[in-house]
């Protein structure tokens, strides 16, 4: 029933959405959209499992509901299918971030499930701060209880990625936590803000990377919402994949166009972190942009990057190198 009525809200966002852009609208997945990713979606991995995978999907959402989120949990369960990279369990149940419910999974995937604004702390959400639409099994918990339950389940998840596990973040997801140094760090920024949805223009940093693969070398334009990251995010302790081309955003604010060049705009990255991995993946804001092959292609490269079997460059940029790519960048190609 929660997924029924998520979904009715996601709706209304989505047609608020079509009516100013006239570019992408929601709809309800069904198994004709099903039948159409899993047609074009790689029929074998990048490299073979190093091991049989399991991959948690986590699609929890209790702030602001992207219409995507089942289509999302069900691309990642498809790729998996289709190549036979791994197998997919979801999950909406906050439990499943016990430690010992953790360790059953080679990965966890958030995908879009932006916490309420106030906190930025899904955990804290369904425990105390909107307990009553998330959480009414906890409502008998002493309060105290609820706050060491939401601490530990943040602790697990973090821990649990430093010791060997892998993270997929998907758009929505890098809000989790937002106001947290240290998942900052650990996923390798924090969101601020996005302009207006529009045609948002994606170019490979690498195009020879292997994760990049699919893509050819060659940029591509799809629909979505450019998001501007902050806090940890400038340090750029993390191997970019994809950045925006600035020159082709409509940014009326002068100010915000003016601040938005000073800095490389990364919307897809690896880093490692500790002993684990992360794969951050803007591009996943209309259910559209998966019908794609070759964004496909790119999020099964990011999976198989996270469970341990792609190895690749993922040595992080740097501020430094970053700010002097930027600056080239910008000498030669006019911002590009």
């Amino acid at each position: 029933m929660r997924r029924i009525s998520l979904f009715v809200l996601a709706l209304l966002a989505g047609a608020s959405i079509a009516v100013q852009a006239q570019r992408v609208s929601a709809f309800e997945l069904d198994q004709a959209w099903k039948d159409l990713v899993a047609e074009r979606a790689p029929k074998a991995p990048a490299v073979e499992p190093k091991a049989p995978r399991k991959v948690l999907v986590f699609s929890l959402v209790t702030g602001f509901v992207h219409w995507c989120i089942p289509h999302s949990e069900a691309v990642i369960e498809i790729l998996g299918n289709e190549s036979g990279a791994y197998e997919t369990v979801a999950s909406e149940d906050i439990e499943i971030f016990r430690p010992e419910r953790l360790r059953e999974f080679d990965a966890v995937v958030l995908n879009n499930n932006c916490p309420d604004r106030s906190e930025r702390d899904m955990f804290h959400d369904v425990l105390i701060g909107k307990i009553d639409e998330f959480g009414e099994k906890y409502q008998d918990m002493p309060l105290a209880e609820r706050e060491a339950l939401a601490k530990m389940l943040y602790r697990s998840l973090v821990d649990y990625v430093a010791e060997g596990g892998g993270l997929v973040l998907l758009h929505g997801a890098i809000t989790n936590f937002n106001y947290s140094d240290e998942f900052s760090a650990m996923v390798g920024g924090s969101f601020d803000y996005h302009p207006r949805q529009q045609d948002v223009t994606l170019l490979p940093v690498q195009p020879d990377h292997p994760l990049l693969e699919p893509f050819g070398g060659k940029p591509f334009v799809h629909f979505d919402e450019p998001y501007v990251m902050d806090r940890a995010y400038e340090n750029f302790d993390f191997a970019p994949l994809l950045k925006m081309d600035l020159a082709s955003l409509n940014i009326r604010n002068e100010r915000r166009r003016a601040q938005l060049a000073e800095l490389p705009r990364y919307v897809a990255w690896i880093k490692p972190y500790k002993k684990g991995r992360v794969f951050f993946s803007s591009p996943s804001h209309n259910a559209q942009s998966f019908e794609r092959p070759e964004l496909l292609g790119f999020l099964l490269n990011g999976m198989q990057y996270v469970l341990g079997d792609l190895e690749c460059d993922d040595q992080p940029i740097g501020r430094e190198a970053a700010l002097r790519a930027h600056a080239e960048s910008a000498a030669c190609c006019g911002g590009h």
